[in-house]
């Protein structure tokens, strides 16, 4: 996967698989620590003790259909690569959260990607699911809460809604534009 956005894709659909029903999505970007945080945690039915020691390993995973996973170990090893971390940490019955930490200057390190895209695309296509998205840079932040938009809209408007998405859209755009100081990163 060329984008972090991608990589936060695959592990949220995971999530999704195990049957969460709020996922949050955080990104931190700390210029003066050279540091690019991304994690997800989800409520998730998790994973066992040993599974999860091992979800890293391209040859362990929950798909019927082919014997490999590659999402978390090309995202663990995009993450070491630049010299930063990855952690993967799962209780049965309460969740999971997948941290990757990347030098953020690192040449190797990919593009966050389409981040507002990526939150947009999971919320039309999970409206039931409810989401956090929170994005810092420095000392400025973004967040979205589908919770709070939910208690807005009331029980009779989707977050599917055209009107609702193309709202969501500008919201996660300006967010974003406004955490790199008005302008696209």
């Amino acid at each position: 996967m060329e984008e972090i956005s991608l990589h936060v894709l695959d592990i949220v659909e995971n999530a999704i698989g195990a049957l969460a029903t709020f996922i949050q999505i955080e990104i931190d970007e700390q210029e003066a620590d050279d540091t690019l945080c991304v994690q997800v945690t989800d409520n998730g039915r998790g994973m066992p003790a040993e599974f999860a020691e091992k979800a890293d390993d391209p040859f362990v995973t929950t798909r019927t259909t082919r014997r490999v996973g590659l999402g978390l170990p090309l995202f663990k090893q995009g993450a070491v690569a630049t010299g930063g971390t990855f952690e993967i940490h799962s209780e049965m019955g309460a969740g999971t959260r997948v941290r990757a930490v990347y030098r953020r200057s690192h040449i190797d390190r990919p593009p966050l990607g389409d981040m507002a895209g990526t939150v947009l695309a999971l919320i039309a296509v999970n409206p039931d699911i409810d989401f956090e998205y929170a994005h810092r840079y420095g000392d400025r932040s973004f967040t979205l809460d589908t919770r709070e938009v939910r208690e807005k809209l009331g029980d009779d408007v989707p977050l599917s809604a055209p009107m609702v998405q193309a709202w969501l859209r500008d919201y996660l755009h300006e967010g974003e534009a406004e955490l790199y100081g008005g302008v696209g990163k």
